[in-house]
């Protein structure tokens, strides 16, 4: 539900999609965590995580979150942290073999992870904030598997189900520390858009196997809407293509999934287009009328930034199709949603730059006139 604090969001109001580059110095803090002290771990963390968020508001930024730069990765803090998951599963990725986790034993079910990063946010800033959290159908289908799942969890449904309990959960207690958006993140539902991907063809060999969107985009909805209900909040729910290493995973406008949300109980849907094969403006007419969009209109993945012009043709693109009411305006996805990915700290800055007077230029050119 939309709150008053979002209800006094200007149109084509900007708003980071996550994670922001992680300065090296981050990355170094994250990983030898092991080896200092919880509270001297926290109180570094603390400082650079206020950096980030003084960040956002000095470029500009509507609503402000924390980089997630807690996280090595936007998920797998999540899995860490609640506990049950292996790093056991070998897997070919664009190339590379990795090893990956899989559920193996049965999740804590003990209380929220992440209220006090969550309150550490909300307490630092005025403006109004976002949090974000994986969804249960990323995480069900890219972490549970046949070969090491089925003692914890007999089905992928049932791991489904718990994941839907733990971050309902998790979201409310996200509010209760006085969170103004939560965000789910659920890049698979985009892999429903990906004509090669539902013929069985993938970089990813996570992602091989038989995808049907009349059974499974039902329950995907349902978890979804499991975590959204009740929410004293603003939802939004992310449906990206993936970033890694400047690339995407999948491919494909959002033609087949839009039509099919009108039961998903979210404020807004936030999509990209500024990055070739991803959506198209027109599919912004399949969007369902109680659901707004947040545009991406920043390119996270090509490291030439956008003119201002070009981000403000994209976005009127969008105006043309839906009032500017209904319209807020982000990067495609989420700067570096892995640690390791390569955009600077000071290329995202200048994007989000642009962006914000972008978005100026927009509000003065589609203002309403007076009475």
């Amino acid at each position: 539900m939309k709150t008053p604090r979002t209800l006094r969001l200007p149109p084509f109001y900007t708003h980071g999609i996550g994670s922001l580059p992680r300065p090296q110095v981050v990355r170094d803090l994250l990983a030898r965590r092991h080896e200092m002290s919880p509270e001297r771990f926290q109180r570094a963390l603390d400082d650079f995580v206020l950096f980030a968020i003084r960040l956002q508001e000095q470029v500009g930024l509507d609503v402000v979150g924390d980089g997630e730069w807690r996280r090595s990765q936007y998920i797998r803090e999540f899995l860490s942290r609640v506990g049950g998951f292996e790093r056991c599963r070998r897997y070919a990725h664009q190339g590379e073999t990795k090893l990956t986790e899989v559920v193996a034993r049965r999740m804590a079910d003990a209380g929220p992870v992440f209220a006090d990063d969550a309150r550490f946010l909300a307490e630092r800033t005025q403006r109004v904030t976002k949090f974000a959290l994986p969804s249960p159908f990323l995480i069900a289908v890219r972490y549970w598997h046949e070969d090491h799942s089925q003692g914890a969890y007999p089905t992928r449904q049932h791991f489904l189900d718990h994941l839907a309990d733990i971050l309902a959960g998790e979201a409310e207690a996200l509010v209760e520390a006085g969170i103004d958006i939560v965000q789910i993140d659920d890049p698979a539902l985009t892999y429903f858009c990906d004509e090669r991907l539902l013929a069985g063809e993938s970089h990813d060999e996570r992602l091989r196997r038989r995808w049907d969107i009349e059974s499974e985009l039902p329950h995907a909805l349902a978890a979804i809407n499991r975590v959204a209900d009740g929410l004293r909040a603003e939802v939004h729910l992310h449906c990206c293509h993936s970033v890694y290493k400047r690339r995407s995973d999948v491919t494909g406008g959002y033609g087949p999934i839009l039509p099919r949300l009108g039961g998903a109980r979210v404020d807004r849907v936030n999509l990209e287009f500024a990055y070739p094969g991803t959506g198209a403006v027109g599919d912004l007419a399949l969007l369902p009328a109680h659901l707004d969009v947040g545009m991406g209109v920043v390119d996270v993945r090509t490291e030439r930034p956008q003119t201002v012009e070009e981000v403000e043709a994209l976005a009127a693109a969008g105006a043309a199709v839906l009032p500017a009411e209904r319209i807020a305006l982000n990067p495609d996805c989420g700067f570096a949603p892995d640690a390791g990915e390569p955009p600077t700290l000071d290329e995202a800055y200048e994007k989000l730059r642009r962006l914000v007077e972008a978005a100026r230029r927009l509000r003065t050119r589609f203002a309403t006139p007076a009475g």
